[in-house]
């Protein structure tokens, strides 16, 4: 066999194509291509690529873009049906139709890698990435949302790391203009090299007026538009999304965008002005990959090919090669296909909104990616072998249950299952760790407000108004417990949308559809790809069971270091709908004689709670307990009794458990409302502290009561009274007596405290 890995093929370049660099096998496994890839790419082509066509394979064909090691297992999920518009996949974000001749668009992604290396413009242009995902399709973006994972704040890189990420994240919003109206945050030791970014946005549209990133009619004009291209991000999608952290990390500097929020705005604004003058044929986000990316996938959609002339693409750098210009992942641009004869029309809207925009090539009938650059042709690559369902690989990775397993499930909880009086210290421990403590530090850096369709991010889920249709609204939400996916990735994928749509329902939604960030470690290890596999499958029952399809997501490997390994993270992006505004219900305590009702089966589950994290320093025992069907009337009942004007308020049940919840009700009351707890059993940590799935705390006024035991009756959901609401103080039974305002007072300050530790 020789160098390029081929001994049959002819592997020599047509005289018409020019390589700069000559290609072998080992230039192939530098730009991260296997053997075999590189073989396929011979076989594909007849030929040895030139230097910049291998760069697009090895870009088109990383994870990141191709999902080789993930679409298998993508595929099982539930991708279409309810109310989606667009299946999972088909367009670069969900679509979901809300009635009225209206659709939500949304979509979550992560931005993990460039986060750890640069955290302002890593986690800033996360953000930048997802919203134009978002009016690429003709959406106008009306709410932000985030997930962030980050090592424990007794390190000052995951200081570092929190304060850059969240600083990016607020900065990049809210010069965009965009409300960021929730997310949440963790803290864990497997963060501490490798923090989990993951960036949502949603937007609205009008049925009949969305676009797709497509490329067809031969002859019509290919154009650019938006921000010069520079050297920024060059290999981002491939090499950042690919390896795992190390002394090197530095190095990897290069290789992170740089936004610039002020000139997405502009963009946003030209791109739905030319969606809506009937120009456009199709257009795509430049984000990963770039040119490469949005030239190949709009072409494969369409059945057609592009001619592109790189010579024409504005540079904001002298000496750029064809590999660097096709491979640059520069943000705030779009690559666009005109009518044409409506030239004028693109160009006359991007000179109103000071967009630049230049016709880069045309679009072709013979399903070629052919690049000219310096009067000679670098790239001829049939774009249907670049995209995911063409030719890119696919691959069912080994999987083998973790080693881990035995040695957590077996741990005995019971010594850390304390009584009493023991219990109040570990109270306010867990209130004022930083992942139950208050995230307002973070949050007030939000424009949270802007456009005023805000109408609540103090519950469960955000809650934002339609405009387009008045009376009408829809709750978004972030969620996803790691540490139960680590215990059981099978339960802790359900876990995770599970939660997410108990969230919506807490606020009076209806939760019709999901999206996903799933954050892994290296697939190429068995354990890991059991992991994933297995979280798929929990995530795949439990949205069949809520009739909550996939429009889409995203898939992060290699989020690891050499020193940690990351819990598998299957964030949950949440959609519900609001038929009637007016009946929007909150998490605090709202009136003074209300009873205290818990929803659901109290269980002594401890394992996996941020309370067994704190007493023991582990993350151990089992994952708790879950029933699918348990589950789906708990939301059928509560959602039910929201609707009916029966529940007040309403808060689900997780981190920190039952004490810790009740106290959020009284932390998040307008009207520093309290409570008197009695509970029906003993005041052992497992019944105080226990992360038992499916429950709900919920208040209603004493004559209502009634009418909500018989509604959890006839759903078999088990109800019952556990105090009533009080003003000014908090008390349970003669374990703890405090005031409202102390416990305001610890839990606005935990995190605020700990960040100015030195």
């Amino acid at each position: 066999m020789n160098s390029t890995g081929d001994s049959t093929t002819d592997t020599s370049l047509p005289a018409r194509l020019y390589s700069e660099i000559d290609v072998t096998t080992e230039t192939a496994a530098e730009l991260g291509l296997t053997a075999t890839e590189y073989r396929e790419i011979l076989t594909i082509l007849g030929r040895k690529p030139t230097y910049t066509e291998l760069g697009i394979y090895s870009v088109m064909w990383s994870e990141h873009c191709s999902y080789k090691n993930s679409i298998l297992q993508l595929k099982t999920l539930p991708r279409s049906g309810g109310r989606l518009l667009v299946e999972a996949g088909e367009e670069n974000a969900g679509l979901v139709d809300i009635g009225g001749g209206y659709a939500i668009c949304f979509k979550i992604e992560s931005h993990n890698h460039p986060s750890a290396v640069e955290p302002f413009e890593g986690a800033a242009t996360g953000v930048g990435g997802i919203l134009r995902d978002i009016f690429t399709m003709g959406a106008r973006p009306i709410a932000a949302l985030n997930s962030l994972r980050f090592g424990e704040l007794t390190t000052q890189r995951a200081k570092y790391l929190l304060k850059g990420v969240v600083s990016g994240i607020g900065h990049y919003g809210n010069c965009f203009g965009v409300p960021t109206v929730g997310g949440e945050i963790y803290f864990d030791d497997c963060y501490t090299d490798n923090p989990l970014v993951n960036a949502m946005a949603v937007g609205i549209v009008k049925t009949d007026a969305t676009a797709s990133a497509t490329a067809k009619g031969a002859g019509n004009p290919v154009m650019i538009l938006g921000s010069s291209t520079g050297r920024d991000g060059i290999h981002g999608a491939s090499l950042l999304a690919s390896r795992e952290f190390d002394e090197k990390t530095a190095d990897m500097r290069p290789t992170v965008q740089v936004g610039d929020p002020f000139s997405e705005k502009l963009l946003l604004e030209a791109t739905l002005e030319l969606i809506a003058s009937g120009c456009i044929v199709g257009m795509q986000d430049m984000g990963a990959a770039g040119i490469c990316c949005s030239t190949s996938e709009m072409s494969a959609k369409g059945g057609a090919g592009m001619f592109i002339e790189l010579d024409l693409v504005p540079l904001r750098e002298q000496g750029m090669s064809a590999y660097e210009i096709m491979l640059s992942e520069s943000q705030e641009r779009m690559l666009a296909v005109v009518e044409k004869g409506k030239e004028h029309i693109a160009q006359a809207i991007c000179n109103k909104w000071d967009v630049p925009i230049t016709q880069i090539g045309r679009v072709t009938d013979d399903g070629m990616i052919q690049i000219h650059y310096q009067g000679r042709q670098v790239v001829e690559l049939p774009a249907e072998t670049l995209v995911l369902g063409g030719g890119a690989p696919v691959y069912e990775r080994e999987s083998t249950e973790p080693g881990y397993f035995a040695d957590v499930r077996r741990t005995d909880l019971s010594e850390w299952n304390l009584q009493g009086e023991e219990n109040e210290q570990w109270f306010w421990r867990l209130l004022t760790s930083p992942t139950i403590a208050s995230k307002r530090w973070a949050f007030e850096q939000y424009d949270s407000q802007v456009r005023t369709n805000t109408v609540s991010i103090s519950g469960d889920a955000a809650v934002m108004r339609i405009k387009e249709l008045p009376g009408k609204g829809l709750a978004v939400t972030t969620d996803c417990n790691s540490r139960y996916a680590y215990l059981d990735p099978y339960r802790g994928g359900m876990m995770a949308v599970a939660e997410a749509a108990r969230n919506v329902v807490c606020v009076g939604a209806e939760p019709v559809a999901i999206t996903n960030c799933l954050n892994f470690g290296n697939p190429y290890d068995p354990e890991v790809y059991f992991q994933f596999k297995e979280a798929i499958r929990g995530m795949g029952d439990m949205c069949r069971a809520l009739n909550t399809p996939v429009t889409g997501g995203n898939v992060s490997f290699h989020n690891e270091s050499q020193r940690h390994a990351i819990f598998p993270t299957p964030t949950i992006g949440m959609l519900g709908l609001i038929d009637d505004l007016d009946r929007v219900c909150g998490c605090g305590f709202r009136n003074e004689g209300d009873v205290i009702l818990m929803l659901g089966v109290q269980r002594n589950d401890i394992g996996g709670s941020e309370f067994v994290k704190l007493v023991s320093g582990k993350i151990t025992g089992d994952a708790p307990v879950f029933d699918i069907n348990q589950e789906v009337r708990l939301q059928k009942a509560t959602l039910h009794g929201i609707r009916n004007g029966l529940i007040h308020s309403a808060h689900d049940c997780s981190e920190g458990g039952l004490a810790i919840c009740l106290a959020e009700k009284a932390i998040t009351s307008p009207y520093s409302l309290g409570a008197d707890i009695d509970f029906p059993f003993s005041l052992d940590s497992a019944n105080l502290f226990g992360e038992t799935q499916s429950r709900i705390v919920v208040t209603v006024a004493p004559e209502a009561a009634e009418l909500l035991y018989s509604v959890c009756a006839a759903s078999d959901v088990a109800c019952v009274e556990i105090g009533t609401v009080c003003t000014d103080t908090f008390t349970v039974g003669g374990l703890l007596s405090t005031s409202v305002e102390e416990l305001k007072s610890m839990y606005f300050g935990a995190l605020e405290q700990r960040l100015a530790q030195i």
